[in-house]
Parts: structure tokens; C-alpha cells; sequence
């Protein structure tokens, strides 16, 4: 039988599963940026607040299963991971599903536009940083099979490359930001002041997604080094 399982039948069930349920969640919440962006750029405003609405839902859903997690953790001492790992990594996930929130909720009140010159670049910035979370997902459903193992082996090389993929995804959206800023400044002063400064918020929230993302892997790697 392997490790987590016979851990399991022990003392009780793991925590792994409740964990990777979350962020299944947490990245169905924030591939709605996708759809949102584009309605956005298409000033399609009933679709952005039906997006909008979606996303507060998925939020709401993967916050409810983020406190039964907590609730029901066990506090022994004979757990596969330990009780802190898994509530930081719990902590880092939920925070991706908040700012995805955020965005949302800030365009849709200010029917914020965004400049055409920027419309390509952020559409490739959305896509990545739901890259960056889709990547952390895959990383953290490898966490029974690391707990399996007693992490070693294979399964713990096959991680830390998911690892290192995933902060190649983050990389690429700071270069993107980067562009989209230098774009925006370009024109900035055609634009309302108030959007400007809201805009400059949204493209760093944006980037908050994959930061954040990163995050989970870079515990990860704390969990795989000891």
C-alpha cells in the first residue's frame, strides 16, 4: 500500500485531495479572465458583469472549500505534510482566486476601457498568467504522488521541472507587463487621469496572478528540499 494511503487509513483522511479540489477552483476562477478581457476589450459590458459574477462565485465556492480544509485539517502530529506547509500553500492559493476577484470587480465598476494599443499585449498577458495557475494546479495534483513516495524518486525531478516551468511562465508575464506599461505611458496622456491610475492598477494586479501562482510553487520547493 503506499505511503499515503496507509497513512491515511491511520489517521483519517489526507489533505491532500481537499487541497487539490481548492485550486481546480481556484483555476477555474481565474481562467474567467480570459472571456473577461475580451469582453472588456470588445466593450461588451453585460458580458463583462455576467463574467464578472462568475468569477465572484467560483471566488465564493473555492472560499467556502478553503475553510472546511481548515476546519476539518487534523492537528496530529503523524500527517504525510505538515500542517504548516498545507496551510500556506492553502493561504497562497486562495490569494490567486481574491485578486482574480479584484480585477473584476474594479472593471466592471468603472467600465474601465483599455487603450487599443494595448489590446494584443494584454490578451497574451491574460493568457499567461492563467498559464502560470494552470501550471501550479498541475504541480500541486502531483502531491499525493509525492506524499506516495515519500518524496523521493522520480516524482520529486518531475516536480521541481513543473517548478521550473512554471517560474519560466512568471518571467514571461513581467516581460509582458513590461511592454504593456511602456505602451500605456506612451499614450497615458490622452486618457482620463483617474483611468490611468486605475489602468496602471489593473495591469499590476494582473501580474499579481502569476506572481502569486509562482508562490505556491516556490513552497512547493520548500516541501520537496526537506
Amino acid at each position: 500500500m503506499p505511503v499515503g494511503g496507509y497513512m491515511s487509513g491511520i489517521f483519517g483522511s489526507s489533505p491532500v485531495k481537499p487541497l487539490q479540489d481548492h485550486m481546480a477552483k481556484v483555476l477555474a476562477c481565474v481562467g474567467k479572465l480570459i472571456p473577461l478581457f475580451d469582453a472588456i476589450m470588445a466593450q461588451q459590458w453585460d458580458q463583462v458583469e455576467v463574467i464578472q459574477g462568475e468569477i465572484s462565485n467560483l471566488e465564493k465556492d473555492a472560499d467556502k472549500l478553503k475553510k472546511r480544509l481548515r476546519l476539518h485539517l487534523p492537528k496530529g502530529l503523524f500527517m504525510p505534510v505538515s500542517r504548516r506547509d498545507l496551510l500556506e500553500v492553502l493561504t497562497m492559493q486562495d490569494k490567486i482566486a481574491n485578486r482574480a476577484k479584484d480585477i473584476a470587480g474594479v472593471i466592471l465598476g468603472r467600465q474601465l476601457v483599455l487603450p487599443e494599443i494595448i489590446h494584443a499585449d494584454y490578451q497574451r498577458y491574460v493568457q499567461r498568467c492563467v498559464d502560470a495557475v494552470a501550471q501550479a494546479n498541475r504541480a500541486i495534483n502531483e502531491l499525493d504522488e509525492l506524499v506516495g513516495t515519500g518524496f523521493s524518486g522520480q516524482e520529486v525531478k518531475l516536480v521541481a521541472e513543473m517548478i521550473n516551468k512554471l517560474d519560466e511562465i512568471e518571467s514571461d508575464t513581467d516581460r509582458l507587463q513590461a511592454d504593456i506599461r511602456h505602451k500605456l505611458f506612451a499614450v497615458e496622456k490622452e486618457l482620463y487621469p483617474v483611468d490611468v491610475m486605475f489602468l496602471y492598477e489593473i495591469i499590476e494586479w494582473t501580474g499579481d496572478v502569476a506572481d502569486r501562482a509562482q508562490r505556491v510553487g516556490s513552497r512547493l520547493q520548500l516541501m520537496l528540499a526537506r
